[in-house]
């Protein structure tokens, strides 16, 4: 399991423990407030949700849990700003998905980087892609089929991937990827489709040729 490094808490009344809409306006306004106990609650009810999230889009164990810890990071420094016009668990996702994407086109950047200056003898080594890492949560039988179908994952558009990954992975509903990818529920309904049917397309010729 995923665990956040979290504050050391001194003299700061715990939060409610309850969930829904009604705890998590508590868990703000105690966050807001400067609360280190609301910031270790807020880590300790969101930081396995957030990670999967980034998981399933960064494939890598070790960047999805740096790029988590700078989800609870920037939530620390910008929470005054959070005025509530999204739910608090549609605003973490945004940070997250927001992160991991600009974290995977970074990667991308310094890969094309190194390839082309190794070309031009800058450098001795190539850089290779990395290995994808099974995603924990992932049910397909057989070792193969699984790395076949994130593989094919991670090559589909970017808003396909992210509505794919948040109704599959994080069984939000439609209503809720819709506020996550600031777009209708009809919009999200083409987007799952089209990433649907592009999956199945993709597997079933990969499958044929296997």
């Amino acid at each position: 399991m995923y665990t956040l490094p979290l504050p050391t808490v001194h003299g700061s009344r715990p939060p409610a423990q309850g969930s829904g809409a009604s705890a998590d306006a508590e868990l703000v306004a105690q966050l807001q407030q400067g609360s280190e106990a609301a910031f270790r609650t807020l880590v300790e009810r969101y930081q396995n949700r957030i990670y999967r999230t980034v998981l399933a889009l960064l494939r890598s164990p070790e960047e999805a849990e740096d790029v988590a810890q700078e989800v609870f990071v920037e939530v620390h420094q910008t929470i005054g700003r959070f005025r509530g016009d999204a739910a608090l668990s549609t605003w973490l996702y945004r940070l997250a998905t927001s992160r991991a994407l600009k974290h995977r086109q970074r990667a991308r950047a310094r890969k094309r980087f190194a390839y082309f200056t190794s070309l031009l003898g800058f450098d001795n080594q190539v850089l290779h892609e990395p290995t994808d890492h099974a995603h924990p949560q992932a049910q397909m039988e057989g070792q193969q089929q699984l790395e076949l179908l994130l593989a094919h994952i991670a090559r589909l558009p970017d808003q396909q991937q992210l509505a794919f990954t948040l109704r599959h992975e994080q069984e939000l509903s439609y209503e809720e990827i819709a506020a996550v990818l600031k777009t209708t529920v009809p919009a999200v309904e083409s987007l799952l489709f089209r990433a649907r049917k592009t999956l199945r397309t993709h597997l079933a010729l990969s499958l044929r040729h296997a």
